[in-house]
């Protein structure tokens, strides 16, 4: 691809040449990366449209995704168009990579929101849409596949207003024809700002036609609720709709772009991505109303005062090139060898797709990959005085779902441990850990998917191969009743011997009290300098009880013994602690305990009942719901739930929420577990044991 030409400027204007971005964002399968392909092919960086399905699409391009025909992380493109500088980030649109895309929009100037026409759908849209508004993103709704629909736009736009706090702006109406099978079909639009209609094209610019005589209600009925809309916000157009005068589309035009700019309304366009309609539409309208590099900063607190600094938004590993720093400029200009707060800049790299083209600078408002400067991770800018942390970059969401992990070839175990390490400074929505008391190694993240994705990344990447289990669940074992033990281990090798012989009496505690130990020898029966040896082979003990877990809540009183003086040791005593619990324990009425959890679900008003039920059939205890605060027509429900059920819980909320719902739990409580489950988890332990 031909290098870009840019400029720095400290605000622009439409021919410019000052480079701006925008991210294609909208749920799984709503066709961000079809409109993305169609953006690339109307501004002339591509020379022919791929397809998603085929495999071809710049979008979507590394292996996973391609895989799964989904988004996994974000995709990058820039263009010339009109004389204008242009990327375009196409980020995931499942929730599961969820993470990706609010990284993305972090260093955006607008956001084209990508939806289906579909009013039940529009419930999907709520997590990006709510993320968008809070920080106050400039952003454009784009129905999609306008050409299929069987919805009024209308209704499409009131089901969209529900869930927006921002004034919706329908700038166009659809020219819809009847088929043959007694439907309809789109096959234009109007314009509702300069009144013009156009017919789609099954590929390139639509064409002029005079408007047709059936749609000028419609198009009347739709102009004036545009213009009452842009009143609220312009008491000068407010003052000639009044008196009956029509205004001039350039006071139009302004208010579109001021209130947009602003984030007071967000501007409703048709088209369809696969097949070009209302492209070019979409990106005159970004062309005219887009924010420049320097409002964008400015809204984001970050300088804009010619010094350089870029912050890095995404870092990939990649074998070749090694450590790669996405990074937006934000001030300045970056050159290849410079050194800035300290880092030497080397390779600067620009993404097109899964391509990196070389080049020698990087000036205000591009984003550029820079190659091989370890220090910077995502979320900290780059500057003269330094690596500093951004405040407002997204932070993960808690994981959700969790495997466990082993590499199929011992061998591979460091190897492994490197590789996990570079997929989470690649996607911090991804964490692991080795957790001691089942002595596993946990990868967790945002879902199933999220995970198959990372594992594949680790054989395909790092050429690890792993095998995955649902991780055990830590249970721990108590007593019921309490019992006096004698214990006594005595050893005669031929020299010194071992000598030690101990009284205890074991006793249950509330729960969550731990472990406690007690000393009441008196007279000396049992030498002071041996007696922490004792509370050492207790704890020791303790490890592992007779149903094969940790031993919690109890406590156990030294209260008698004997030693020899040559013969006793300190490993002596230790010892006849061993024997002392091991022979003591299965009188104590063992019982095995389970981790509660508090849990509570988040998702949309309509689907608690459902999540509720859900609950109750995975032994749950529900506390009550509420409102979720903060977000408009979402309830959360809390309950007390076994982490043993927890495991592929988010797979079922998912499918009762349209794949947006979500959970995050805290440890609450242990509690007795008795019957066949308990049987079975006590049998499951002696197998691994064996």
């Amino acid at each position: 691809m031909a290098e870009l030409k840019t400029e720095t400027i400290t605000g622009g204007r439409p021919g410019s040449g000052a480079h701006r971005v925008v991210a294609l964002c909208g749920p799984y399968l709503s066709g961000k990366t079809s409109l993305l392909e169609s953006i690339l092919f109307a501004t002339g960086a591509i020379g022919r449209r791929g397809s998603t399905r085929a495999g071809t699409s710049i979008g979507d391009g590394s292996p996973e995704a391609r895989k799964r025909g989904m988004g996994t992380e974000i995709n990058m493109a820039s263009v010339d168009y009109l004389g204008d500088q242009w990327t375009f980030l196409d980020v995931p649109g499942s929730i599961e990579f969820q993470h990706d895309a609010f990284t993305a929009l972090a260093v955006c100037d607008a956001v084209v929101l990508v939806c289906e026409p579909s009013p039940e759908r529009v419930v999907a849209l709520t997590p990006l849409l709510k993320y968008i508004e809070d920080r106050h993103l400039p952003h454009i709704i784009f129905i999609n596949k306008i050409d299929s629909a069987d919805v009024r736009v209308r209704d499409m736009l009131a089901a969209l207003q529900a869930i927006s706090t921002r004034k919706l702006v329908l700038r166009q109406v659809p020219i819809r024809r009847s088929t043959a099978d007694g439907g309809e079909e789109t096959v234009g639009y109007v314009d509702l700002v300069s009144e013009r209609a156009y017919r789609y094209k099954s590929s390139g610019a639509s064409d002029l036609i005079e408007m047709p005589a059936e749609i000028l209600p419609r198009e009347s009925e739709a102009r004036r609720e545009m213009l009452e809309t842009l009143s609220e916000f312009d008491d000068t157009l407010l003052e000639q709709l009044i008196e009956d005068v029509a205004p001039e589309k350039s006071l139009i035009y302004r208010d579109l772009h001021d209130e947009f700019g602003s984030d007071q309304i967000s501007p409703v366009l048709l088209g369809a991505g696969d097949r070009e309609n209302g492209v070019r539409r979409l990106l005159k309208a970004l062309r005219h109303d887009t924010p420049f590099v320097d409002v964008t900063a400015k809204r984001r607190a970050l300088p804009s005062n010619g010094v350089a600094m870029a912050e890095c938004f995404k870092v990939l590993h990649q074998s070749h090139a090694g450590k790669l720093s996405l990074c937006r400029v934000w001030s300045g200009t970056l050159t290849e060898g410079q050194s800035l707060g300290g880092q030497r800049i080397g390779t600067l790299l620009r993404p097109f797709g899964q391509r990196l083209d070389k080049t020698t600078e990087a000036k205000a408002g591009e984003i550029v990959a820079l190659a091989k400067v370890e220090a910077i991770s995502a979320g900290q800018t780059l500057s003269a005085s330094g690596i500093a942390a951004s405040a407002d970059f997204p932070v993960a969401d808690p994981p959700v779902f969790t495997l466990s992990l082993a590499a199929k070839n011992r061998n591979d175990e460091v190897k492994l441990s490197g590789a996990l390490h570079k997929i989470v400074e690649e996607d911090p929505s991804l964490s692991f850990e080795a957790r001691g008391e089942t002595h596993e190694l946990l990868i967790k993240g945002q879902g199933e998917m999220h995970l198959k994705v990372a594992v594949d990344k680790l054989a395909g990447r790092y050429n690890v191969a792993v095998e995955t289990t649902t991780p055990r669940v830590a249970y721990r074992e108590t007593i019921q009743a309490g019992a006096q033990q004698h214990a006594r281990y005595k050893r005669q090798t031929g020299g010194h011997g071992q000598f030690a012989d101990i009284k205890v009496e074991i006793k249950p505690l509330p729960r969550g009290s731990g472990f406690r130990f007690v000393d009441k020898i008196v007279g000396g029966v049992v030498p002071r300098n041996f007696i922490p040896a004792v509370e050492d082979g207790l704890i020791d003990y303790l490890k592992e009880g007779p149903l094969g877990q940790p031993v919690v809540d109890l406590e156990v009183t030294l209260f008698d013994g004997q030693y020899h003086s040559v013969d006793s040791s300190e490993m002596s005593f230790k010892m006849a602690a061993r024997i002392a619990m091991s022979e003591a324990m299965p009188k104590c009425k063992p019982v095995l305990l389970e981790p509660i959890l508090k849990v509570t679900v988040v998702g949309p008003s309509e689907s608690t009942p459902r999540l509720q039920r859900l609950i109750s059939g995975r032994r749950g205890q529900l506390l009550g719901y509420d409102t979720r605060s903060g977000w408009t027509g979402w309830d959360e429900v809390s309950a007390l739930m076994p982490e043993a059920e927890i495991a592929d819980m988010i797979v079922e909320i998912r499918s009762v929420t349209q794949g947006i719902g979500s959970f995050r739990t805290e440890f609450d409580h242990l509690q007795e577990l008795v019957g066949r489950a308990a049987e079975r988890i006590v049998e499951e332990t002696k197998k691994r044991a064996a």
